[in-house]
């Protein structure tokens, strides 16, 4: 029974918006937390010119719409065609060269950092305030909405419900070449239960340890991607 509500939580079906053919969850609610909603296409009417260099639009320059922030521009400010998973996008679509160059970096996400976070890696985990950590296998679900920790007990975290995500470092300076990750520190909210809870992540010292620091760095990078899906 579990496993057929999930199986229809993960269905998708194929959909044709003005800007092309869309991959979508099949119910709305079950999308992935990095997603973004197609944006709003600034009306023909509006735009006599390309909001990028100011060509005047006539029957030679021809206006396109970015598939990416829905602003309008001639061919040349707009004629790269570049993968948007983050829309759902079957195919490349059609982006200005501003939103060409974000989706481009996000790909290296899709690409290599989402496989880390979906093959997991071992930590301690303490939650709250428990004196003791636990050992646990943390890792993305494989619809993205869940972070899955697995040990004596399983957990599972809302990703859409995690409020900060904190990279725990050792070297000399945040972020600098000589540092390198230890742990995370999360805060995230429970249905139903008031206030933040909190658990804190920390790699081991054995041979698993690179691939500890690789999935934070990678957590830490599908942080950004989450704030920024919020900010839309």
């Amino acid at each position: 029974m579990a496993s057929e509500v999930a199986a229809r939580r993960d269905a998708k079906k194929l959909v044709r918006s003005p800007s092309g053919l869309r991959m979508v969850p099949e119910h709305r609610a079950f999308g992935s937390p990095f997603g973004l909603e197609e944006p709003q296409w600034v009306p023909d009417k509006e735009c006599s010119r390309c909001m990028q260099c100011d060509a005047k639009f006539d029957f030679l320059t021809r206006k396109h719409h970015c598939r990416r922030c829905g602003k309008c521009f001639c061919d040349k400010c707009c004629s790269q065609k570049v993968a948007l998973r983050r829309m759902c996008f079957v195919d490349p679509v059609r982006q200005c060269a501003r939103c060409a160059l974000v989706s481009h970096k996000e790909a290296e996400f899709y690409d290599k950092q989402l496989r880390v976070l979906l093959s997991g890696a071992p930590f301690l985990v303490t939650f709250g305030n428990a004196e003791k950590p636990e050992a646990v296998v943390c890792r993305l679900s494989s619809n993205q909405r869940f972070l899955l920790l697995d040990g004596d007990s399983h957990h599972e975290i809302e990703v859409a419900h995690i409020s900060t995500v904190q990279l725990l470092t050792e070297g000399f300076a945040p972020g600098g070449a000589n540092t390198r990750a230890t742990g995370m520190s999360l805060q995230y909210s429970v249905p139903g239960v008031e206030g933040l809870s909190q658990l804190r992540l920390m790699a081991g010292e054995d041979d698993s340890r690179r691939q500890s620091t690789a999935w934070l760095v990678a957590m830490h990078k599908a942080a950004k991607l989450l704030y920024e899906s919020r900010d839309q």
